[in-house]
Protein backbone atom coordinates (compact mmCIF):
# COMPACT_ATOMS: atom_id res chain seq x y z
CA UNK A 1 0.00 0.00 0.00
CA UNK A 2 2.00 3.38 -1.33
CA UNK A 3 0.09 6.14 -0.68
CA UNK A 4 2.86 8.74 -2.08
CA UNK A 5 3.13 12.18 -1.34
CA UNK A 6 0.33 14.94 -0.44
CA UNK A 7 -0.75 17.30 -2.95
CA UNK A 8 1.53 20.59 -2.71
CA UNK A 9 -1.23 22.72 -2.68
CA UNK A 10 -2.34 21.29 0.79
CA UNK A 11 1.07 23.57 1.99
CA UNK A 12 -1.10 26.64 1.25
CA UNK A 13 -4.14 25.56 3.21
CA UNK A 14 -1.50 24.63 6.26
CA UNK A 15 -0.13 28.02 5.87
CA UNK A 16 -3.66 29.67 5.67
CA UNK A 17 -4.87 27.66 8.77
CA UNK A 18 -1.60 28.68 11.03
CA UNK A 19 -0.11 24.84 10.86
CA UNK A 20 3.19 23.21 9.89
CA UNK A 21 3.46 20.71 11.35
CA UNK A 22 1.85 17.57 9.49
CA UNK A 23 2.33 14.50 7.23
CA UNK A 24 4.33 15.20 4.31
CA UNK A 25 4.17 11.17 2.77
CA UNK A 26 2.99 7.88 3.71
CA UNK A 27 4.31 4.95 2.23
CA UNK A 28 4.52 0.74 2.43
CA UNK A 29 8.24 1.07 4.60
CA UNK A 30 7.91 4.52 6.40
CA UNK A 31 6.35 8.27 6.03
CA UNK A 32 7.66 11.92 6.27
CA UNK A 33 6.59 14.49 8.91
CA UNK A 34 7.48 18.50 9.05
CA UNK A 35 7.78 20.24 11.92
CA UNK A 36 8.46 23.99 11.16
CA UNK A 37 11.15 24.29 9.22
CA UNK A 38 12.78 20.38 9.97
CA UNK A 39 11.38 17.25 8.91
CA UNK A 40 11.24 13.81 10.48
CA UNK A 41 11.67 10.39 8.30
CA UNK A 42 10.57 7.81 9.90
CA UNK A 43 11.84 4.27 8.07
CA UNK A 44 11.89 0.58 8.58
CA UNK A 45 15.26 -0.37 6.39
CA UNK A 46 17.96 1.65 5.22
CA UNK A 47 17.36 1.59 1.50
CA UNK A 48 14.15 3.00 2.36
CA UNK A 49 15.83 5.52 4.61
CA UNK A 50 17.70 6.84 1.74
CA UNK A 51 15.21 6.61 -1.23
CA UNK A 52 12.86 8.61 1.18
CA UNK A 53 15.45 11.12 1.65
CA UNK A 54 16.04 11.70 -1.95
CA UNK A 55 12.42 11.67 -3.02
CA UNK A 56 11.97 14.55 0.02
CA UNK A 57 14.51 16.81 -1.24
CA UNK A 58 13.29 17.02 -4.86
CA UNK A 59 9.81 17.13 -3.76
CA UNK A 60 10.69 19.85 -1.44
CA UNK A 61 12.03 21.73 -4.01
CA UNK A 62 9.50 21.13 -6.14
CA UNK A 63 7.33 22.50 -3.77
CA UNK A 64 8.82 25.25 -2.77
CA UNK A 65 8.92 23.47 1.25
CA UNK A 66 12.18 25.27 2.95
CA UNK A 67 13.59 22.51 4.82
CA UNK A 68 16.34 23.76 7.36
CA UNK A 69 17.36 20.24 8.72
CA UNK A 70 16.38 16.27 8.30
CA UNK A 71 16.30 13.89 10.82
CA UNK A 72 15.35 10.20 10.79
CA UNK A 73 14.38 7.13 12.95
CA UNK A 74 14.47 3.40 12.56
CA UNK A 75 10.97 2.22 13.35
CA UNK A 76 11.55 -0.94 15.59
CA UNK A 77 9.40 -3.99 15.93
CA UNK A 78 9.32 -3.47 19.69
CA UNK A 79 9.16 -0.61 21.75
CA UNK A 80 11.71 -1.08 24.21
CA UNK A 81 13.82 -0.89 20.74
CA UNK A 82 13.16 2.73 19.99
CA UNK A 83 15.93 5.26 19.63
CA UNK A 84 15.75 9.29 19.64
CA UNK A 85 16.08 10.16 15.71
CA UNK A 86 19.36 11.34 14.03
CA UNK A 87 20.15 14.14 12.27
CA UNK A 88 20.87 13.07 8.73
CA UNK A 89 21.12 16.70 7.00
CA UNK A 90 21.97 20.59 8.68
CA UNK A 91 24.40 21.58 11.36
CA UNK A 92 25.00 18.87 14.22
CA UNK A 93 25.90 22.23 15.93
CA UNK A 94 22.64 23.09 16.43
CA UNK A 95 19.97 23.19 19.18
CA UNK A 96 17.70 19.75 19.05
CA UNK A 97 15.32 21.84 20.15
CA UNK A 98 12.57 23.89 17.98
CA UNK A 99 8.69 24.86 17.69
CA UNK A 100 5.82 23.76 15.63
CA UNK A 101 2.58 25.74 15.12
CA UNK A 102 -0.93 24.15 14.99
CA UNK A 103 -4.10 26.05 14.16
CA UNK A 104 -2.04 29.44 15.60
CA UNK A 105 -0.94 27.70 18.69
CA UNK A 106 3.13 26.72 19.49
CA UNK A 107 4.26 23.61 20.94
CA UNK A 108 7.75 22.42 21.40
CA UNK A 109 9.77 19.79 19.57
CA UNK A 110 12.86 18.22 20.72
CA UNK A 111 14.80 15.71 18.27
CA UNK A 112 16.41 14.67 21.28
CA UNK A 113 14.00 13.80 23.99
CA UNK A 114 13.36 10.28 23.19
CA UNK A 115 11.91 8.20 20.02
CA UNK A 116 8.73 10.91 19.67
CA UNK A 117 9.56 14.73 19.21
CA UNK A 118 6.75 16.05 21.35
CA UNK A 119 3.41 16.04 19.19
CA UNK A 120 1.32 13.38 17.83
CA UNK A 121 0.19 14.68 14.42
CA UNK A 122 -2.37 12.16 13.93
CA UNK A 123 -4.35 13.74 16.66
CA UNK A 124 -4.58 17.06 15.12
CA UNK A 125 -8.02 17.11 14.44
CA UNK A 126 -9.10 15.99 18.07
CA UNK A 127 -7.07 19.04 19.17
CA UNK A 128 -9.24 21.35 17.03
CA UNK A 129 -12.60 19.41 18.40
CA UNK A 130 -11.42 20.29 21.90
CA UNK A 131 -11.45 24.09 20.85
CA UNK A 132 -14.68 23.37 18.97
CA UNK A 133 -16.33 22.05 22.46
CA UNK A 134 -15.13 24.88 24.69
CA UNK A 135 -14.88 22.72 27.85
CA UNK A 136 -14.59 24.15 31.27
CA UNK A 137 -12.53 21.40 32.70
CA UNK A 138 -10.71 18.69 30.96
CA UNK A 139 -8.90 15.60 32.37
CA UNK A 140 -6.17 14.63 30.24
CA UNK A 141 -5.01 11.40 30.74
CA UNK A 142 -1.34 10.45 29.59
CA UNK A 143 -1.15 14.24 28.75
CA UNK A 144 2.44 13.23 27.43
CA UNK A 145 3.16 17.05 26.40
CA UNK A 146 -0.28 17.93 27.34
CA UNK A 147 -1.07 19.37 23.61
CA UNK A 148 -4.89 18.66 24.52
CA UNK A 149 -4.64 20.89 27.79
CA UNK A 150 -3.27 23.89 25.69
CA UNK A 151 -6.22 23.64 23.33
CA UNK A 152 -8.56 23.78 26.16
CA UNK A 153 -6.72 26.21 28.09
CA UNK A 154 -6.97 28.83 25.00
CA UNK A 155 -10.41 28.19 25.32
CA UNK A 156 -10.68 29.36 28.63
CA UNK A 157 -10.63 25.46 30.53
CA UNK A 158 -8.87 24.43 33.55
CA UNK A 159 -7.07 21.11 32.99
CA UNK A 160 -5.54 18.26 34.96
CA UNK A 161 -2.99 16.00 33.22
CA UNK A 162 -1.58 12.71 34.57
CA UNK A 163 1.76 11.32 32.83
CA UNK A 164 4.09 8.81 34.01
CA UNK A 165 6.95 11.05 32.89
CA UNK A 166 7.60 14.12 35.09
CA UNK A 167 9.93 15.36 32.64
CA UNK A 168 6.91 15.14 29.56
CA UNK A 169 4.71 16.95 32.12
CA UNK A 170 7.82 19.68 32.25
CA UNK A 171 7.30 20.00 28.60
CA UNK A 172 3.80 20.47 28.67
CA UNK A 173 4.18 23.14 31.19
CA UNK A 174 6.58 24.70 28.73
CA UNK A 175 4.40 24.23 25.57
CA UNK A 176 1.93 26.56 28.07
CA UNK A 177 4.29 29.67 28.93
CA UNK A 178 4.85 28.86 24.85
CA UNK A 179 1.13 30.07 24.40
CA UNK A 180 1.54 32.72 27.09
CA UNK A 181 -0.96 30.44 29.10
CA UNK A 182 -0.61 30.99 32.60
CA UNK A 183 -0.79 27.40 34.72
CA UNK A 184 -2.42 28.25 37.61
CA UNK A 185 -5.59 26.81 36.93
CA UNK A 186 -3.66 23.86 35.40
CA UNK A 187 -2.61 20.65 37.49
CA UNK A 188 0.01 18.00 36.42
CA UNK A 189 0.32 15.27 38.25
CA UNK A 190 3.15 12.26 37.48
CA UNK A 191 1.75 9.71 38.15
CA UNK A 192 -0.27 6.14 36.66
CA UNK A 193 -3.87 7.13 35.41
CA UNK A 194 -5.01 3.82 36.74
CA UNK A 195 -4.34 4.88 40.32
CA UNK A 196 -5.33 8.53 40.00
CA UNK A 197 -8.92 8.06 38.29
CA UNK A 198 -10.01 6.13 41.44
CA UNK A 199 -8.50 8.86 43.58
CA UNK A 200 -10.52 11.81 41.69
CA UNK A 201 -13.51 9.46 42.37
CA UNK A 202 -13.16 9.67 45.86
CA UNK A 203 -13.15 13.04 46.41
CA UNK A 204 -16.17 13.87 44.09
CA UNK A 205 -14.48 15.41 40.60
CA UNK A 206 -16.11 15.78 37.73
CA UNK A 207 -15.11 16.73 34.27
CA UNK A 208 -17.09 18.09 31.39
CA UNK A 209 -13.90 16.61 28.37
CA UNK A 210 -11.83 13.67 29.05
CA UNK A 211 -9.05 12.51 26.87
CA UNK A 212 -7.88 8.64 26.93
CA UNK A 213 -5.32 8.48 24.15
CA UNK A 214 -3.30 5.57 26.05
CA UNK A 215 -0.04 4.41 24.64
CA UNK A 216 -0.02 0.87 23.07
CA UNK A 217 2.44 -0.48 26.12
CA UNK A 218 3.72 1.15 29.81
CA UNK A 219 5.22 0.20 32.20
CA UNK A 220 4.31 2.36 35.78
CA UNK A 221 6.23 1.39 38.95
CA UNK A 222 4.66 -1.10 41.35
CA UNK A 223 2.08 -2.26 38.83
CA UNK A 224 1.60 -4.50 36.09
CA UNK A 225 2.36 -3.48 32.65
CA UNK A 226 -0.74 -1.37 30.98
CA UNK A 227 -1.43 -3.11 27.69
CA UNK A 228 -4.10 -1.15 25.57
CA UNK A 229 -6.52 -4.16 24.01
CA UNK A 230 -6.89 -5.52 27.81
CA UNK A 231 -6.80 -2.51 29.74
CA UNK A 232 -8.86 0.03 27.89
CA UNK A 233 -12.03 -0.84 28.76
CA UNK A 234 -11.43 -1.15 32.50
CA UNK A 235 -10.15 2.48 31.72
CA UNK A 236 -12.82 3.78 30.40
CA UNK A 237 -15.32 2.53 32.81
CA UNK A 238 -13.37 4.33 35.35
CA UNK A 239 -13.24 7.58 33.55
CA UNK A 240 -17.23 7.16 32.90
CA UNK A 241 -17.74 8.01 36.80
CA UNK A 242 -15.64 11.31 36.50
CA UNK A 243 -17.58 12.36 33.61
CA UNK A 244 -20.43 15.04 33.96
CA UNK A 245 -23.66 14.59 32.15
CA UNK A 246 -23.26 15.92 29.02
CA UNK A 247 -19.59 15.48 29.15
CA UNK A 248 -17.13 15.12 25.97
CA UNK A 249 -14.67 12.14 26.01
CA UNK A 250 -12.06 10.99 23.53
CA UNK A 251 -10.87 7.28 23.05
CA UNK A 252 -8.03 7.08 20.74
CA UNK A 253 -5.66 4.24 20.20
CA UNK A 254 -2.36 3.97 17.65
CA UNK A 255 -2.66 -0.15 18.62
CA UNK A 256 -3.40 -2.08 15.07
CA UNK A 257 -5.85 -4.81 17.15
CA UNK A 258 -8.27 -2.16 17.75
CA UNK A 259 -9.89 -0.78 14.94
CA UNK A 260 -12.43 2.18 14.99
CA UNK A 261 -15.41 0.11 14.99
CA UNK A 262 -13.22 -2.46 18.32
CA UNK A 263 -13.41 1.31 20.22
CA UNK A 264 -17.02 1.80 19.25
CA UNK A 265 -17.88 -2.25 20.65
CA UNK A 266 -15.92 -1.39 23.67
CA UNK A 267 -17.49 1.86 24.18
CA UNK A 268 -21.02 0.43 24.16
CA UNK A 269 -20.41 -2.24 26.54
CA UNK A 270 -18.41 0.15 29.25
CA UNK A 271 -21.36 2.62 29.33
CA UNK A 272 -23.67 -0.12 29.61
CA UNK A 273 -21.65 -0.83 32.57
CA UNK A 274 -22.22 3.06 34.31
CA UNK A 275 -25.69 2.59 32.72
CA UNK A 276 -25.02 5.66 31.11
CA UNK A 277 -26.24 6.64 27.15
CA UNK A 278 -23.32 8.73 24.24
CA UNK A 279 -23.68 9.17 20.94
CA UNK A 280 -20.74 8.45 19.07
CA UNK A 281 -19.03 10.99 16.74
CA UNK A 282 -15.93 9.72 14.72
CA UNK A 283 -13.33 12.73 13.65
CA UNK A 284 -13.12 14.27 10.25
CA UNK A 285 -10.31 12.43 8.32
CA UNK A 286 -7.01 14.47 7.95
CA UNK A 287 -6.37 15.12 4.57
CA UNK A 288 -2.26 14.24 4.61
CA UNK A 289 -3.32 11.10 6.60
CA UNK A 290 -4.22 8.45 3.77
CA UNK A 291 -7.52 5.97 5.13
CA UNK A 292 -6.41 3.38 7.30
CA UNK A 293 -3.09 4.93 8.81
CA UNK A 294 -2.93 7.27 12.36
CA UNK A 295 -4.80 6.77 15.54
CA UNK A 296 -8.31 5.43 15.66
CA UNK A 297 -10.41 7.61 17.43
CA UNK A 298 -14.14 7.98 18.43
CA UNK A 299 -15.64 10.55 20.38
CA UNK A 300 -18.76 9.91 23.08
CA UNK A 301 -20.90 12.91 24.11
CA UNK A 302 -22.72 11.50 27.31
CA UNK A 303 -26.03 12.33 27.86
Amino acid sequence: MDFGWIDSSLLLDFQAEGTDAHRLCTCQDGWIERFGCDVLISFKSVLARERLLKDMQSWASSAGLQVRRVFARFIPRKNEQREPPRLVVGDPRECLQSNATEWHLKFGIDFGAGYSSGLFLDQRENRRYVRHIAPKRLLNCFAYTCSFSVCAACSGASTFNVDLSKKSLGRGRENFALNDLPTVDHRFVADDVRSVLPRLARRGERFDAIILDPPTFSRGQGRKPFQVEYDFERLLIEALILAERDAHILISTNCSVLSVHALEVMARYCLKERRRAATFHRPMRLPDFPPGTGASSVWLTLR
